[in-house]
Formats: structure tokens, C-alpha cells, sequence
């Protein structure tokens, strides 16, 4: 299959590398193009505009930051209309779920497939090719792409039609922010009774609840440094698509709360474990 793929961040030209280890043609299209330089040195070829990226492949991947930018590459911008028939479309933006939904929808009216497959875990498991791809869509349309999550990730899972992927991964989110939030909240409360903050993020991952999260964000707790893996905004925005999408029970309307709170404070540019400044300043 030859590929294309709009949207080279973070997350984008690390998967982006490892579908051309895999040895598929892909196609690249970044509104800033510098930022498919790595990838042309790789193998790719960088597209002039988003209709050569549609026209040239048989699968057209989009990974874009939310919502609206989702919306403008899709709908202003009129994907579906240059699609062939049967080509299929997999948007692995975390977005919610009713634009999924519209999509998917939008799609159908040009006879093109819409996958939703966002996916769970951040740069490093990006570049390890370890992700979790979490897809929603029609299954025929997983199953004749299904293969190519192989390069990118240790499993996808089909969880269902249109826009499960979505409501997947605003599930999974909410728990790492909750667990985010409740690391935090665990070393300050032991930093006021007199525990350093090491013996602490020892005790938490060596124990029972210990997780690779706990164990990930230690370095950074200890230095006071963070520097974006998964950045404070996205997950700030992920919590406010999830209690959107339905009410959140207690815990998850407690971290709803402290990350909206985090990004108003201008933290959303480092990492997400820099809630605990946040919490921290209460």
C-alpha cells in the first residue's frame, strides 16, 4: 500500500519512521514543511499539497492537534471529495467523539472508509513502536488496514462502529490524569509530614499501585523539570472532551478541575506531571 500522512508532530514523525522501516511508501504533508526533512532523508516523499497526498495513496492517515484542526483538514478543506472509492481514511487525533462521528458520517457520502484510531501512549512508546491503537469504524475497513498498525504499535484493538476509538482513549486519558493527579497529590502530602520527595516516589513504585507512569515522571519530580512528553494542554483538553462527551463521576471531576485550573496558570506547555505545581500552589 502506498500511504499518506498529514500532520508530522511529536507523534507523527516518529510513527511516520517507523512505517518506512517497515518498508511502506509514505507520503508527507505538514503545513510546516520543514518538519518533514528527517523523513524525506528517511525515504519519504513530501507532498506539495493535501490533494497529491489523497490522489497518490491508498490510505490516508491525518494526526492533528484537536478538534477544529481535525474539522478544517476534513471538511474545509473537502478530504473526502478528491477520495477514490473504497479508500480509506484513519484520523489518530484525539478528538471527540461526536466529530468522529461526523466524519465517519461525511465520508460515507463519497463511498471513502473512516477510521477512527487514536492511540495510547506518548513520544517514547512512539519511537519504540509500542503504542496501542485504539480503533472505532466499520470493522471491514480495520481489518484491511489492520496490518498497518504493526510498525507503529504492540496491539490495536477493534472496540467497535464509529467513534469507539474516540470514546477508548478519552477513557484511558481520564485514568492517566487521575493517576497523574493522585502521584502528585501523594509525594506533597508526604513532603509537608517530613518525607523526602525521593523516599516517596521510591515507596510508590516499589508497592502495589506503583505504575510505569510513577516510575516515568520520577526524574522530573525530583529535578522540579518538565519538559513535554505528553504536554499539559492535551491532556487538560482530553478531560474537558470526556466530561463533554458525559458528566464525570467524583475523582475525574476533581482532576477535570485541577488541569483546567493548571492551564489557565500557563502550565500547559510542559509536561502533564506539572500538576503538582499546581496542586503545590493550593
Amino acid at each position: 500500500m502506498k500511504l499518506g500522512w498529514i500532520g508530522l508532530g511529536n507523534m507523527g514523525i516518529p510513527i511516520v519512521l517507523n512505517l518506512l522501516k517497515a518498508g511502506y511508501e509514505v507520503n508527507v504533508y505538514n503545513r510546516t514543511a520543514e518538519k518533514g526533512k528527517e523523513l524525506v532523508e528517511k525515504g519519504a516523499t513530501q507532498g506539495k499539497n493535501l490533494q497529491e497526498i489523497v490522489e497518490s495513496s491508498d490510505v490516508v492517515f491525518t494526526m492533528v492537534s484537536d478538534d477544529a484542526a481535525v474539522k478544517s483538514l476534513y471538511l474545509e478543506n473537502n478530504l473526502f471529495g478528491l477520495a477514490k472509492e473504497g479508500q480509506v481514511f484513519i484520523d489518530m487525533s484525539t478528538v471527540s467523539p461526536h466529530t468522529s462521528r461526523e466524519l465517519f458520517a461525511e465520508a460515507k457520502k463519497f463511498n471513502a472508509a473512516f477510521i477512527d484510531a487514536p492511540v495510547s501512549g506518548s513520544v517514547q512508546p512512539a519511537k519504540d513502536g509500542t503504542l496501542i491503537v485504539l480503533a472505532g469504524g466499520e470493522e471491514s475497513a480495520y481489518q484491511q488496514v489492520k496490518k498497518l498498525f504493526e510498525p507503529m504499535s504492540k496491539m490495536s484493538i477493534y472496540l467497535g462502529e464509529s467513534s469507539s476509538g474516540s470514546n477508548a482513549k478519552l477513557a484511558i486519558n481520564l485514568l492517566l490524569g487521575i493517576t497523574v493527579q493522585g502521584i502528585a497529590e501523594s509525594v506533597l502530602f508526604a513532603e509537608k509530614q517530613g518525607i523526602k520527595k525521593e523516599d516517596m516516589l521510591t515507596i510508590i513504585s516499589e508497592s502495589a499501585v506503583g505504575t510505569a507512569i510513577s516510575k516515568m515522571k520520577t526524574p522530573s519530580i525530583l529535578h522540579n523539570e518538565y519538559p513535554a512528553a505528553f504536554a499539559l494542554k492535551h491532556m487538560a483538553k482530553d478531560l474537558r472532551l470526556a466530561n463533554e462527551t458525559d458528566e464525570l463521576l467524583p475523582i475525574g471531576a476533581s482532576a477535570y478541575e485541577t488541569f483546567q485550573q493548571a492551564l489557565a496558570n500557563n502550565l500547559g506547555d510542559l509536561d502533564v506531571m506539572a500538576v503538582i505545581k499546581q496542586l503545590a500552589n493550593k
